[in-house]
């Protein structure tokens, strides 16, 4: 039977393999009373082909990650953090909608 591959060297493989820099994949793997915690960092580009449409490839490499962490009678959880620039610092930077423009709006709306 063949050697079972470690659970921080499956998440390494599968995201390198989906993001455009493989070079600034990391996978940190702390163990604690709680079970494995493998904690990914990649290029802030890439952020979007790892989480995925409606967070659906996130959802799946965990899901993956919890049967490997199954077979070596371990609970493993996946962490991935947001990278510098990353997308959650251009939503906190949305344009505010001024009053005014609201008021142009309703009244376009009214008008058709």
């Amino acid at each position: 039977m063949a050697a079972l591959p470690s659970d921080k060297d499956f998440v390494e493989f599968v995201v390198k393999a989906i993001v455009d820099h493989p070079e600034d994949v990391k996978v940190d793997r702390r163990v604690d009373e709680m079970g494995v915690l493998l904690t990914l960092k990649t290029h802030p580009e890439d952020m979007g082909e790892v989480i995925g449409r409606h967070g659906a490839t996130a959802k799946a490499l965990r899901t993956l990650l919890r049967i490997v962490g199954l077979r070596h009678h371990a609970r493993v959880n996946l962490k991935i953090e947001e990278p510098e620039g990353g997308y959650a610092g251009r939503r906190l930077q949305r344009p505010q909608t001024s009053a005014e423009d609201m008021a142009k709006v309703v009244e376009d709306l009214k008008e058709s």
